[in-house]
C-alpha cells in the first residue's frame, strides 16, 4: 500500500505520541529521581550527631568522655505568635535575648529557608525537660540532642585539647565534611586525633505538607541513616602520674616530661600553667580569659617552646668526644672557675675540685671541662679543616633527634635549633670564626635550642644507650595501629659502648662519689638508682632556667623525666627534685617519709611572680 502524505504525517505523529507516552512512564512510573527532587523540596533532615570516641589513658581510665546536652533550634518559617515570656522562662534565658534573636531571623528568613538554625546551644538536661514540657505551644522550636566532652579525671587540658564549633575558614578547609553547627577537635589529642574521633552525622527525613507542617517519614525510614559513632583513643599518658606532675608545677612556669625509654610513650606532658578540665568542658565560656592570661595558658611549652638546653647537654659533647676519640673516661682538665677562651675572656664555673676525670666532670657539670672537649672535637686533626669538623660535629647533635622535628604524633611540635655552619658563615663571614666565636655551645648555650620533649628524649637515649623510639602519645588499641614507625629503634652516631661512661658520671651527680657529693645530690632515691644531670640555663630575659633530666633505674630503666623550670635558678634547686619526685610516685606508687619534706617544699613553691608577663 501507498502511504500518501496525510497517512505518513498520522504515522510519524503517533509514534512521537508514543515516545513522549513512555518518557512520561519512564519518568514518572519507572524513574523516582525527578520525583525525590521534587520531594526533596519539602524534605526536613533532622540531623543526629554522633557520639565523640572516648579518650582513655594507658590504664583504661577515661581522660575524656561524653554527656549529653541539647541544642534549642528554631524554623523562622514555622513561628507564629507566641509567649515570648513562658519560652524565656522554660529556657533560663533573658526575654530580650528571644526578641533579639527573632528579630535576626525576620531578617534572614529568605536565606536560611525551612532549614532549622540553632538558638541555644549546649542546653541542660534539666532546662530541657522544662522546655519538652511546653513544646506544643512553640510551634517552630525544637530540640536536638548532642553529646559534649565530660573531663572525669583533672588531668592534661593541654594535652587533651578542646573541641569548639567550626567556623566558616574551618568548613571552606574541610570542605565537604563539615557544615555549620558542627563541632572538631581544635588543639591537642583532640586535634591530632580528629578523623577518628569524630564519627559520621546520621539523619531522619520527614517530609513537610503545603503548609510547612511536618507530617511522616520520607519513605518510612527507607532513606535515613544511623550515625555512626567516633573511634575510641587510647593514649600512653598515666593520668595518676600526669594529675601528680600539674599539683608538682602548680605555680611554675615550665614544662615537665617523661617518657617511657623501652617503648617512646609518652607518660606524663606537663605544660603549665596550663588549662583546667573544667574550662575545657566550656572554653567558649572561658576562651577570653584563656587568650588573655599572661601566662598564655593555651601555649603548650613541652612541645612548642624552644630553651637552651644548658648543661644537660655536656652529655652530648661528652659522647660526641668519647667517639671521635679526642677524650677518654681518664682524660683529666683544669677548671679554675672556668675557662679562658681568649686571653681576656672567661667562660666561669662554680668552684669545685681541679683537675677533673671524665665522670667528675659529668658529677660536678663543670662548664671548664667541656670547653676542653669541644675545643678538641673541633680542632681535631683528622679533619681538613674547622668547618668539616663543625659539620660532623652538628650530624652527631642531629642523631640525637635534636635540631628537628622528632615527628611525635602530638600537633605543633618545633623542631629547636642546632645552627648550621652557613648560618655563622652569614653572621660572622666565611672561615671567620672559630671555637672561641661558639664556645657557649660547650655548654648548650648561645645559639642552641630544643623542646623539652626533645630534652626529655635525649634522656631515654641514653637510658636505652644509644637509640630511641620516637616519642608518641597514641598506643595500639582495639582495631587501631599506630603508625610503624613509632616501633622503630633509632640509634645516634655515638657507638652504644660509649654510653656507659656518660651514665656513670650520671649516677655519681645523684648518689656522690668518694668524700664529695654531686650537683643532684638532693633528687637520690634510696634503693633506684636514679641516674642524672643538672643543668642551669641562662635566659636573656630573667633569671636563668632550671633544668634536669633523670632516668631509673640505672639498669632496665623504666621511666625517663625532663623538668624544665623557668627563671627557677640553679638545676638542683627546682627542677631536680620536680623531677626525681614524679619518678619515685612513677616507681613506687607514693612518696617515701624520708622525703616527704621536699615534696612539700615544691608543692608549696610558688615561683609565677618571677616570672616576666610582657
Amino acid at each position: 500500500m501507498v502511504l500518501n502524505r496525510k497517512n505518513k504525517l498520522l504515522i510519524g505523529l503517533g509514534l512521537a505520541c508514543l515516545i513522549l507516552v513512555g518518557k512520561l512512564f519512564s519518568i514518572q512510573i519507572l524513574n523516582d529521581k525527578f520525583k525525590e527532587e521534587a520531594n526533596r523540596n519539602a524534605m526536613v533532615y533532622d540531623i543526629i550527631y554522633p557520639t565523640r570516641g572516648v579518650i582513655y589513658d594507658r590504664k583504661g581510665d577515661i581522660l575524656v568522655g561524653n554527656k549529653v546536652a541539647y541544642d534549642i533550634l528554631v524554623s523562622p518559617f514555622e513561628v507564629g505568635s507566641f509567649d515570648t515570656l513562658t519560652l524565656a522562662s522554660a529556657l533560663g534565658v533573658d526575654v530580650e535575648f528571644i526578641r533579639a534573636k527573632m528579630k535576626g531571623y525576620h531578617k534572614t528568613k529568605s536565606r536560611i529557608g525551612n532549614r532549622p538554625v540553632v538558638m541555644i546551644k549546649q542546653v541542660p538536661p534539666e532546662t530541657y525537660m522544662k522546655f519538652e514540657e511546653l513544646q506544643y505551644k512553640f510551634p517552630g522550636f525544637t530540640g536536638q540532642v548532642r553529646s559534649i566532652r565530660d573531663y572525669p579525671i583533672n588531668a592534661g587540658g593541654n594535652l587533651l585539647g578542646y573541641v569548639s564549633e567550626v567556623d566558616a575558614n574551618f568548613i571552606k578547609k574541610h570542605e565537604g565534611e563539615y557544615s555549620a553547627g558542627d563541632y572538631a577537635g581544635k588543639t591537642g589529642i583532640e586535634a591530632a586525633k580528629e578523623k577518628d574521633l569524630k564519627g559520621e552525622k546520621g539523619y531522619h527525613i520527614y517530609l513537610r505538607d503545603a503548609l510547612n507542617r511536618i507530617q511522616t517519614p520520607y519513605r518510612n525510614g527507607e532513606m535515613d541513616k544511623e550515625a555512626i559513632p567516633g573511634k575510641n583513643i587510647m593514649t600512653t599518658i598515666d593520668a595518676t602520674l600526669q594529675q601528680y606532675g600539674q599539683e608538682l608545677m602548680a605555680n611554675k612556669v615550665g614544662s615537665l616530661v617523661a617518657i617511657e625509654p623501652s617503648t617512646g610513650e609518652i607518660l606524663t606532658m606537663v605544660s603549665s600553667p596550663g588549662i583546667d578540665v573544667e574550662m575545657l568542658a566550656d572554653i567558649g565560656h572561658h576562651y577570653s580569659e584563656i587568650v588573655n592570661d599572661p601566662y598564655k595558658p593555651m601555649f603548650n611549652r613541652a612541645v612548642q617552646a624552644s630553651y637552651p638546653p644548658g648543661s644537660v647537654f655536656k652529655l652530648v659533647n661528652g659522647l660526641i668526644g668519647l667517639n671521635e676519640g679526642v677524650v677518654t673516661p681518664s682524660t683529666s682538665y683544669p677548671c679554675n672557675y672556668g675557662y679562658y677562651y681568649s686571653s681576656d675572656r672567661k667562660l666561669g664555673c662554680h668552684g669545685h675540685k681541679s683537675p677533673l676525670s671524665f665522670s667528675e666532670a659529668i658529677m660536678m657539670s663543670c662548664n671548664g671541662y667541656f670547653c676542653y672537649v669541644l675545643r678538641s672535637i673541633l680542632e681535631n686533626k683528622r679533619y681538613k679543616n674547622f668547618t668539616e669538623a663543625y659539620n660532623k660535629w652538628r650530624e652527631y647533635v642531629l642523631s640525637f633527634g635534636l635540631g628537628e622535628k622528632l615527628g611525635s604524633d602530638f600537633p605543633s611540635e618545633l623542631g629547636g635549633n642546632v645552627p648550621s655552619s652557613a648560618y655563622y658563615d652569614k653572621l660572622y663571614g666565611k672561615n671567620r670564626w672559630r671555637f672561641p666565636t661558639i664556645v657557649s655551645l660547650s655548654i648548650g648555650q648561645g645559639e642552641m635550642g630544643a623542646t623539652p620533649l626533645q630534652i626529655a628524649n635525649l634522656c631515654a637515649t641514653v637510658a636505652n644507650r644509644g637509640y630511641y623510639y620516637i616519642p608518641h602519645i597514641i598506643k595500639d588499641y582495639e582495631d587501631q595501629t599506630i603508625d610503624p614507625k613509632y616501633k622503630e629503634k633509632r640509634y645516634t652516631m655515638v657507638d652504644t659502648l660509649q654510653f656507659q661512661k656518660v651514665i656513670n658520671g650520671m649516677w655519681l651527680a645523684v648518689n656522690g662519689g668518694p668524700g664529695s657529693g654531686g650537683t643532684a645530690v638532693a633528687s637520690a632515691i634510696p634503693g633506684l638508682d636514679l641516674c642524672g644531670k643538672t643543668g642551669t640555663a641562662q635566659n636573656p630575659r630573667g633569671a636563668d632556667n632550671s633544668v634536669f633530666i633523670c632516668f631509673a633505674p640505672k639498669d632496665n630503666p623504666k621511666i625517663a623525666v625532663a623538668a624544665y623550670i623557668e627563671n627557677a635558678g640553679f638545676g638542683a634547686t627546682w627542677a631536680c627534685p620536680i623531677a626525681s619526685l614524679l619518678i619515685e610516685k612513677y616507681l613506687r606508687g607514693e612518696i617515701s617519709e624520708e622525703r616527704k619534706y621536699l615534696e612539700q617544699y615544691v608543692l608549696e613553691g610558688d615561683l609565677m611572680s618571677k616570672v616576666k608577663t610582657d
